[in-house]
Formats: C-alpha cells, structure tokens, sequence
C-alpha cells in the first residue's frame, strides 16, 4: 500500500546510494540504493543474509558505510545525525523492553529518553495506544505480553518522537498470523497519515503487502518495483508434477539435475518447478515419461525472487 503518486515531486524520506558496507572476508552490501517516499510502505525483501538487516542498521546510523551515502530527509546522515535520528523511528529485530515494566511505564520510560514534554508526551500516548489497541493492557507488563502485542508496544515506543519515516527490521518475525495482519494494519495506518514506512521481511508472501518492494540478494539488489507488476514480468515457467505413485525421488532426481530447472519446491501432493523457458517443453518430457501429470501454474512472488536470483549468479559466474 502506498499513498504516494507515481512521480510526486516530494523528496525521500530516507535514501541510500550506492552504499557499501564490508566485513572481514564478506561485502555485506554492494552499492545498494533505494528510497522511501512520504507515504509509502517500501518492503526489504529476502532470505537470511542477503543483508536486510545491515541495510537498515546502516540507514539507521547504527554502524558506518565504506561507500555511498545515506540521506534523511535529503540531508545526509553525515552531516547531521542529530537531525536525521530526530526523523526516524527504528524498530530493530529484538527491541528491548523492560519486561518487568508495564506498558505505560515502558512508555514513559522512552518519553523521558526522547525528551518529550508532560503535554506532548500524554498526547502522544493517548494516540498511540488507542491505535495499537493497547489500552486495556496499559497496566500489564511487557515480560507477560503476547508477541503480536510486544511487538505492538514497540512500535509505539518508536513512534513516540513523531518521527517523519519509520524503519522496521522483521516486525512480524515470531508471532502468530493474526498479530502480523494487526501489525500490517498498523502501517497501513502510518502510511495513510503520510508517514514513510521501510520494513523488512524474509516471508516472500508479505512482499503483496508492500507499495513497492526491494529485493535483496548476497548484498545486491535483484529488482524493485510494485509486487504485481514483477511477479507478472516474471520470465521463467512454473511447472507442477504429481507423481503417478507416492514415490516423488525420481521426480525430484530428474529436477534437481536438469540444467533448465532453476528451483525445486514441494507443493501439497505436487513438486513445484521454476523452468527457464527454453526448457520447458523438455522437462514437460522428462516428467511425463517419468508417469508424472503436469500443469502450468502461475508464478509468486517465491518464484520471482528465486528466477532473477539465479540469473544474478549466472551473470556474475559468467563475468
């Protein structure tokens, strides 16, 4: 979701450019860019390690680039720092909350942190818990909380500051589905209020929920765009077999060793295949003289991420 319109004038919130970031023995980010307009969920997508979180700790100034630049609100990080923190809102993967705290103390505790004064800190309370639905539990402590509602309590101690641009590592990592649909409600809400939104996720099926998303990959970005629009633009076939007994080795043998086949995944009673069209019509072939039923089917957002992944590698192979 995003409420941004295509070409608003308006500048980013946040945005890197070109940023580098290295370990010992590892490029963790390789001239990554993106940017995040007022009023735009922007989703961070991939596996563990493809470099989401050190993406977000290096736009949070939690630790230095080696290369490009972060900028806040068109300021860089550099620059200003005490300016661009005045603007962010940072949940990170394990925010600590004082367990032994309830949430109005744990939210008293960040007002106090952020500088707030009585008048605008009982204002932003108030508003805060009524969005989080967290009122009946103001007096609960934040060690006894549900997941969904940690994560929720979080969320507002972040927000406390009215910053301008939230940033979320993973938010929905470790709760139950019905708290993820309330957390992603919740940014739905910030975003309709013009905030800007960046949020993390390794769930491939949360991409849908996204305005736009950035997929990232050994460092790299892959792409970036609207969900629909990539997952429609998706080149590569996905085939589904069901095997004529219950016996799937020889299937998954023959995929997992055709050149064409660029990934392989269990579907129900059926395998899953991402197939580079060239090939297509050869491993239709191969499974059928192997006793197996084959349909096309359409292809998600896993499937995407996996083809330009692996055309990624084979570029850099060939490089």
């Amino acid at each position: 979701m995003s409420t941004a319109a295509p070409g608003d004038a308006s500048p980013p919130l946040l945005e890197a450019r070109r940023v580098v970031r290295r370990f010992p023995g590892v490029t963790a980010l390789d001239g990554v860019s993106l940017a995040v307009a007022p009023g735009e969920l922007l989703g961070l997508v991939g596996p563990d390690g493809a470099g989401k979180t050190t993406l977000i700790r290096a736009l949070t100034g939690l630790i230095d680039i080696d290369a490009g630049e972060v900028l806040v609100d068109g300021v860089p990080w550099r620059r200003a720092p005490a300016d661009a923190r005045e603007q962010l809102g940072y949940m990170p993967q394990q925010f600590a909350l004082y367990g032994d705290l309830s949430i109005d103390e744990n939210l008293n505790f960040f007002g106090h942190l952020f500088g707030l004064s009585r008048a605008d800190y009982k204002e932003r309370r108030a508003r805060l818990l009524a969005i989080t639905q967290l009122e009946k539990a103001h007096d609960r402590p934040a060690g006894a909380l549900s997941g969904g509602m940690y994560k929720k309590l979080a969320i507002a101690c972040a927000l406390l500051h009215r910053p301008r641009v939230l940033v979320l590592d993973e938010p929905t990592n470790g709760v139950d589905p019905v708290s993820r649909r309330e957390v992603w409600a919740l940014l739905y809400e910030f975003v309709a209020e013009g905030m800007g939104v960046l949020v993390s996720t390794p769930y491939m099926d949360e991409a849908a929920r996204c305005g736009r998303v950035c997929l990232l990959s050994g460092g790299r970005v892959l792409t970036e765009g609207e969900p629909t629009a990539l997952v429609r633009d998706c080149i590569d076939v996905v085939l589904e077999a069901r095997a004529s007994s219950s016996d799937r080795a020889p299937l998954d043998a023959f995929l997992e060793s055709h050149a064409g086949v660029v990934a392989v995944t269990p579907a129900g009673e059926r395998i899953r295949a991402l197939v580079e069209p060239a090939h297509e019509e050869a491993v239709r072939a191969g499974l059928a003289a192997l006793g197996a039923a084959v349909v096309r089917s359409v292809p998600d957002f896993e499937d995407l991420y996996f083809s330009l992944a692996a055309r990624k590698q084979r570029e850099a192979e060939a490089a």
